[in-house]
């Protein structure tokens, strides 16, 4: 999946796969998560956020979205 940087103190870049609604993330430390059935308007939030750590914390951890890490 193609991921794009975001400035960020813990996120390095995010990529979402419409057709299979997996949002995509690779934080600083280098660890790659995919979470699934996000739906668009939440990409859509994290890319607008003006911090994308609280925002997938609150929006994506907290909701309870069923996740793998691939890297």
């Amino acid at each position: 999946m193609e991921r794009t940087p975001v400035q960020s103190r813990s996120v390095s870049s995010v990529g979402y796969d419409r057709d299979s609604s997996t949002l995509e993330i690779e934080f600083l430390n280098g660890s790659v998560y995919q979470y699934f059935g996000v739906p668009e308007s939440i990409f859509n939030g994290l890319m607008n956020a003006p911090s994308k750590g609280t925002f997938l914390d609150q929006c994506v951890k907290k909701a309870g979205y069923s996740y793998a890490r691939i890297a």
